[in-house]
């Protein structure tokens, strides 16, 4: 299955070391699976747009996330997508690493890196790789200006500027 290669990143104000702390609470308390969710909805949302109502059937079935790991100048967390293509299939649909690094004294950059997968079968047939890779990188900005706003903001309230 085609992979397609996608990355992106956003910076907000706020310190590194608080926020390596809060992006630990992030992921335990279930908030990256629900920007996760959001994300990959909204990613499905543009496509069906594009490409018609059988490119969107497929749903996000499971978020993995692995331990976070830490140096003294990064934070990082492997992040999976596991998604029901038409045909019910379970597939990956992103494999990526999620990672925080300070980007100056009061400035945090998250940043997201990996390959993303459409569904397989009829539904992901055919569809023009462009198209997919803007729904993807869609999908991408969404999770990562969600995830920066509840780092910048643990109340909820605030915007994540694009780097």
């Amino acid at each position: 299955m085609d992979q397609i290669v996608v990355g992106d990143r956003v910076l907000f104000d706020g310190s590194f070391r608080a926020a390596r702390t809060r992006l630990e609470i992030l992921a335990r308390d279930g908030v990256l699976l629900r920007a996760s969710e959001v994300a990959y909805g909204e990613g499905t949302t543009i496509l069906v747009k594009a490409a018609g109502p059988s490119a969107g059937l497929t749903r996000l079935a499971e978020v993995r996330l692995e331990d976070q790991a830490d140096t003294l100048d990064c934070a990082h967390i492997v992040v999976q997508w596991e998604a029901i293509a038409a045909d019910g299939k379970l597939f990956t649909a992103l494999d990526a690493d999620l990672m925080l690094v300070p980007a100056g004294d009061q400035i945090t950059a998250l940043a997201l890196a990996g390959a993303f997968r459409q569904q397989p079968g009829r539904a992901g047939a055919g569809l023009d790789r462009m198209v997919v890779r803007e729904c993807a990188m869609a999908a991408i900005r969404s999770f990562l200006a969600q995830v920066a706003c509840a780092l910048a903001h643990p109340a909820g309230r605030g915007r994540a500027r694009s780097a």
